[in-house]
């Protein structure tokens, strides 16, 4: 059965913390993959995971630096491998350590991210945006489906983003061909492709148990900023002059609350293929709303026709898809 995307009033809003949307749940024996864990929002993610008993793997495109993060915050105890999502040889072999552990996961939490980057290319002269933040993850949950559908009942959750309001899917030219790239609609792109990609993942999933979601984590300042000079985010209102952070963004655990609460909530037992903000499911665009940039989720990335679609596109781009 379809989730309608409308919130389910679940008690949490944009200031609850990790503890809070974790609360009574014990995650002992669960086995966690997360992207991007080792840094920002996947930092506080991965902490709160292993505080509520769960083993997690983090595999990083920088594992001595991982290590060296992960032994630094106390969790010693997180698997560390190597893993660059804008290489698929690299995806492959992750998928492949995996497989030959052959140990279920239980959650998988695609959350590394690259945001408006200066044009780059990466494998088939991909525009490294959509190559990471999408292809790879796509990539990378088809080839470990055969851990995540193991058991039954598992949940993936894939980051997205309010920005997912600068551009849908570019049917014509994903990867900016024509010579007009503009790195905010590129990350826009990308972030609708997460959104959608949970939504197909959700239908085609859901007869094995798995559910996905999306999740807008909120307007936090973590190392995604890293392609951002200061005058541009003065400008974008997200900091002032004197660099004090706007009001209305997160602390970094509360940035992780979403993802946790999608991951793990019994709220959300037989729901799946929505996009979340704030603790809840999100409720559709209303441009009348005076906050409507940051929070609500447009037609356009909970779509099932272009999650289909996306997903044809996807498996073409990558050659990998686990329910041929």
């Amino acid at each position: 059965m379809t989730t309608p995307q409308q919130p389910i009033d679940s008690g949490f809003g944009m200031r609850s913390e990790p503890s809070d949307v974790l609360e009574g749940i014990d995650l002992s024996g669960k086995q966690v993959v997360i992207t991007g864990g080792y840094s920002g929002l996947g930092l506080e993610t991965t902490r709160a995971l292993v505080g509520a008993g769960a083993a997690v793997v983090a595999p990083a495109r920088r594992p001595d630096h991982a290590r060296q993060v992960f032994g630094d915050e106390g969790l010693d105890g997180v698997e560390v491998a190597t893993l660059d999502l804008g290489d698929l040889a690299s995806v492959t072999a992750f998928a492949d350590e995996q497989l030959a552990g052959g140990v279920p996961i239980d959650i998988m939490i695609d959350n590394a991210a690259v945001m408006a980057c200066p044009e780059t290319r990466v494998g088939d002269g991909w525009e490294s945006q959509f190559a990471t933040n999408h292809l790879g993850h796509f990539a990378l949950v088809n080839r470990l489906w055969p851990l995540i559908a193991a058991d039954g009942g598992g949940r993936v959750v894939s980051l997205s983003s309010t920005g997912h309001k600068l551009s849908p899917i570019r049917w014509d030219d994903l990867h900016f061909t024509a010579g007009d790239y503009d790195k905010w609609i590129a990350y826009g792109q990308a972030k609708t492709a997460n959104a959608l990609f949970a939504v197909e993942l959700d239908r085609l999933g859901r007869q094995a148990g798995v559910r996905a979601f999306s999740v807008h984590p909120g307007g936090i300042m973590t190392p995604l900023q890293r392609h951002l000079p200061p005058e541009e985010m003065i400008a974008m209102g997200w900091v002032d002059a004197d660099g004090n952070v706007n009001e209305h963004f997160k602390s970094t655990t509360q940035g992780a609350s979403t993802t946790l609460w999608c991951a793990t909530s019994p709220q959300l037992d037989g729901m799946g293929g929505v996009y979340c903000e704030d603790g809840d499911i999100a409720a559709p665009f209303d441009a009348s709303d005076p906050m409507a940039r940051a929070k609500f989720v447009m037609d356009h990335a909970v779509d099932p026709d272009a999650a289909t679609r996306l997903w044809s596109l996807s498996v073409e781009l990558t050659g990998v898809d686990a329910f041929a």
